[in-house]
């Protein structure tokens, strides 16, 4: 009996760990949970000085910037269709041929349209958001449509200059969607149905290019995302709006460049009630401590030295990496002091490589350059950019934006409409 006991209170024990880490969908935007780690084991430390092993490679899944994302025996990803009238969701094995490519959405029709939106995975469901802040819901097994929302009409969004982009939060049968603007801020919607679960109070900011977060601290989960002017945190079940934060915004305004303000392009890091963040353009870092309750969030520290611009960023054993913002051209790599915001380093990648973006598995960095294709495999180190081995990427078009993606050993890379998988252990 007593045997029995402990056993069920193990398994229930296991339950609530396992909920508790995995409360959002671990198959979307930047890794299970959205930090940019993936929870890799056994990939080489140094790559063969052409780069790791090619394993295959796709011209087919159309221009954009979105990163796969791989479930089971299948990968999922956003591009446009050819001649960018739509946005378009595809499904590949793990050797790289097409399953199917189905039409969703409308791509944002002025600057940068190419498609932003990593799909989120959640059972046999696909869920996305397009350029023009569609929600579309897609079953896995064949790509059909299940439920569509024109969430930018719906809701009457607010964006800045380039619409709406945006990674589906999925998580308690819930999609989240951040439109801004004067009707709400943020909305929940039935991940069957697209029915409006809830909607938050309007800010009348306009929209951010930050896909939202799901964290627990001191038993209490909330929703962290951003609008354009304000960082915000959101109850999962009510949509109340429980703190915000835009002290930045009055400092950057009186700064050298004040029409760039409203621009918020990178999801936050969360540990044990920190939230940090940092917008590029000369805007800097902000380092955030929640109350016990998660209903006011004071500064703790600011940087100059870190203003990401929209490579996202990653903690390594109390080090935040990423790159800063010089130029939209130009930008270092930096390493800082998670508790104090202390620069640990800062220095620019060699043969004249630039910002891009950050995420980590196994203990190692891996960063991609944004205009000249850059990979790079980096240790990480708190005096130093450390590049172990590093290749370039030659094929696709346009700006490298697409985030890395590292599965089962694979590393994924996207630039326009060429998909790469490499092998990395």
């Amino acid at each position: 009996m007593k045997t029995r006991f402990v056993s069920i209170y193990v398994i229930v024990l296991m339950v609530f760990i396992f909920g508790e880490a995995t409360a959002q969908s671990p198959y979307g935007w930047r890794g299970p949970t959205r930090d940019g780690i993936y929870p890799e084991t056994g990939l080489l430390k140094s790559w063969p000085a052409d780069g790791p092993e090619l394993l295959w490679e796709s011209f087919e899944v159309g221009k954009g910037y979105s990163s796969p994302v791989i479930v089971g025996d299948r990968l999922y990803i956003t591009g446009m269709n050819e001649d960018e009238t739509q946005e378009i969701f595809s499904a590949y094995t793990l050797d790289g041929k097409k399953i199917y490519q189905v039409p969703y959405g409308t791509p944002w029709d002025k600057s940068y349209p190419e498609t932003r939106t990593t799909p989120a995975i959640e059972g046999d469901k696909a869920y996305v958001i397009s350029g023009s802040g569609e929600i579309v819901c897609f079953n896995t097994s064949d790509g059909a449509i299940v439920w569509k929302v024109d969430g930018g009409t719906q809701f009457e969004r607010k964006t800045g200059n380039w619409g709406t982009s945006e990674c589906p939060l999925v998580f308690d049968n819930k999609v989240i969607y951040t439109p801004s603007g004067d009707q709400t801020t943020m909305v929940a919607l039935n991940a069957q149905t697209g029915a409006v679960v809830w909607k938050t109070r309007a800010l009348g900011d306009t929209g951010a290019y930050v896909s939202p977060m799901l964290v627990t601290y001191k038993g209490k989960r909330q929703i962290i995302g951003s609008t354009g002017a304000t960082v915000l945190g959101v109850n999962p079940d009510t949509g109340d709006i429980e703190w915000t934060f835009s002290d930045w915004r009055s400092e950057a305004m009186t700064a050298s460049r004040p029409e760039w303000v409203n621009i918020a392009p990178n999801t936050p890091l969360f540990k044990d009630g920190r939230v940090f963040f940092c917008h590029g353009y000369d805007i800097g870092g902000y380092m955030l401590q929640l109350n016990e309750t998660m209903t006011s969030a004071t500064l703790l520290w600011k940087t100059d030295v870190l203003d990401t611009h929209h490579g996202g960023y990653v903690l390594v054993d109390g080090t935040i990496y990423g790159s800063n913002w010089i130029n939209n051209n130009q930008g270092n790599w930096v390493g800082l002091d998670w508790n104090t915001g202390e620069k640990r380093f800062e220095e620019a990648w060699s043969g004249g490589k630039g910002k891009g973006s950050i995420v980590a598995a196994d203990g190692m960095l891996y960063c991609y350059d944004e205009r000249r294709g850059g990979v790079g495999l980096v240790k990480p180190s708190r005096e130093k950019f450390d590049v172990v081995s590093e290749f370039r990427i030659e094929k696709g078009e346009g700006p490298h934006w697409a985030h890395p993606v590292i599965v089962n050993g694979t590393l994924y890379m996207r630039h326009g409409t060429v998909l790469m998988a490499y092998k990395v252990k």
